[in-house]
């Protein structure tokens, strides 16, 4: 056989390889290109409006870090950032107990199991537009609840008015949308379990509660920390659930501190103080994240 017979041969063996190599780039090229056009840009671009005086209509004047220490001199972003850190900070225990509580009862051998898990998963796939009107319908002065109250002979509850309630409304909310999105990550950590285990401490003796402290919890120590980080940053961007229950009242009192950035760049049209707000919550959260990255062992967990 020729030299050019065996190049030619060659070639068009290495052309199917070529295209194996090139599929998977191209599977994720549109995924790339929506992540770039809306998410990467634009956070550039806000990066960028952040030293820069900007309403959106008018040119842009460059004013450097001058944005930063109005944000850092700002009490009513401070009010609003602590006011997410103790919505964050009740919302986060009462999904990761929930959750885990939820997850496993449902991995158990009972009847009707994949239909219960349905129902608690479905929440998740509903908008948090939606789940906030909802819980309003239920939760608001003449809502269903209030309803149930007068026809018991009870006093109606101002659920969204009063400020407590307002902010228990809006918890409760977000627990009825969050918990079966945390359940199925928690099942997936039980079912890597090895059942050996719970066999073995049965043999010795323990109690269900002894092989829950001592067995489950530390072998879903890598679960346990994926669902607190995320729950934890999902409640430092939350917004839309409280935009639709309580409008972010009554007064300021659930305004959290990103309806409180949207308030700043489309109702006050500060684009650049809004975004050197937005610049100091990403700040925020991506220590979160490096701080979840090292308790993760770099990654390993």
């Amino acid at each position: 056989m020729s030299a050019h017979a065996m190049d030619t041969g060659m070639k068009k063996k290495s052309r199917p390889k070529k295209k194996l190599q090139l599929a998977p780039y191209l599977f994720v090229l549109p995924n790339f290109l929506i992540f770039s056009v809306f998410i990467v840009i634009p956070t550039l671009i806000g990066f960028v409006y952040s030293f820069h005086e900007y309403d959106g209509l008018n040119p842009m004047s460059f004013v450097g870090i001058d944005n930063y220490k109005e944000v850092f001199a700002n009490e009513e972003f401070w009010t609003a950032l602590s006011k997410t850190a103790l919505y964050a900070a009740t919302v986060v225990p009462g999904i990761y107990c929930l959750s885990l509580a939820v997850a496993i009862l449902l991995i158990q051998q009972i009847k009707l199991r994949g239909l219960f898990r349905a129902i608690f998963y479905w929440p998740t796939m509903i908008s948090f537009i939606i789940v906030g009107l909802t819980w309003k319908w239920i939760f608001g002065d003449f809502g269903i609840l209030n309803y149930v109250l007068t026809l018991v002979g009870a006093e109606p509850v101002h659920f969204l008015s009063d400020p407590t309630y307002a902010n228990l409304s809006v918890i409760v909310a977000t627990l009825w949308s969050r918990v079966g999105f945390f359940m199925v990550i928690f099942m997936a950590g039980l079912q890597v379990i090895p059942n050996d285990y719970y066999e073995a401490a049965h043999l010795d003796g323990a109690s269900k509660l002894r092989s829950f402290w001592s067995i489950t919890l530390p072998l879903l120590k890598p679960t346990s920390l994926l669902v607190i980080m995320i729950s934890l940053i999902d409640a430092f961007k939350a917004y839309p659930l409280m935009f639709a229950l309580t409008g972010g009242g009554p007064g300021r009192e659930t305004t959290f501190i990103v309806q409180y950035i949207y308030e700043i760049g489309f109702a006050k049209q500060e684009l650049g103080m809004a975004s050197s707000m937005s610049v100091v919550l990403f700040a925020l959260i991506a220590v979160f994240t490096v701080v979840q990255f090292k308790l993760s062992k770099g990654g390993a967990n």
